[in-house]
């Protein structure tokens, strides 16, 4: 499989700074733009749109944390992390917490659709108002839990870049029982901020 890390000349770690993994993609994307090789033989071109896609791929594999976790649990393990359906132990406050909260506003939406006088609209564009404070407060909790996983993230990296190159010490000696967990975590936060912002948007309209 493709190393995106190595297209992007990073090393193999769980946390990345964000701002470097930029300006590398940047500079070797601009190498290969197709428009600097619009008068190329139709040989090079195709070479050099392959290369500029094979970089924008690992570009926007490495720049998302959970998209990353993935991409380095299969190249170090040589397979796909387990199946993720099962809540984290540590996320079980936060899972309940979304999924009423979803359920609550919902309810809400579909009561704010029957509204028809101009008095319950006013009514309904308050409460929808505090509805989402609520969805926002929470999205700030997971945000908070998301640093605490990409702090963690951050410390690891000192066991990546002391780790032997030989693939079977390697495997033993890096935290790759750990490092699952941690995708999984960023998995189910991705998921539960993209429902909590899809109901922000639905309740502004």
């Amino acid at each position: 499989m493709t190393d995106c890390f190595a297209l992007l000349d990073e090393p193999r770690r769980p946390w990345l700074d964000a701002d470097s993994l930029k300006t590398k993609f940047l500079a070797r994307s601009a190498a290969a733009h197709p428009d600097r090789f619009h008068n190329a033989p139709a040989a090079e071109r195709a070479v050099a749109q392959e290369r500029y896609t094979e970089l924008n791929a690992a570009f926007t594999t490495l720049r998302e944390p959970k998209e990353r976790l993935q991409h380095l649990l299969e190249l170090e393990s040589g397979a796909k992390p387990g199946n993720i359906q099962s809540t984290p132990p540590e996320l079980t406050d936060l899972f309940f917490a979304v999924g009423q909260l979803c359920r609550d506003v919902d309810f809400f939406l579909l009561e704010k659709g029957r509204a028809n006088s101009p008095l319950l609209k006013v009514k309904m564009f308050r409460r929808a108002m505090e509805w989402t404070n609520q969805l926002n407060a929470l999205q700030t909790r997971l945000r908070a839990k998301r640093g605490e996983v990409e702090a963690e993230l951050q410390a690891m990296n000192d066991a990546w870049l002391a780790a032997p190159s030989e693939p079977e010490a390697r495997r033993a000696a890096l935290p790759l029982a750990r490092l699952e967990p941690l995708y999984r975590t960023l998995s189910f936060l991705s998921r539960w901020a993209g429902q909590l912002q899809e109901r922000v948007v639905t309740l502004a309209f």
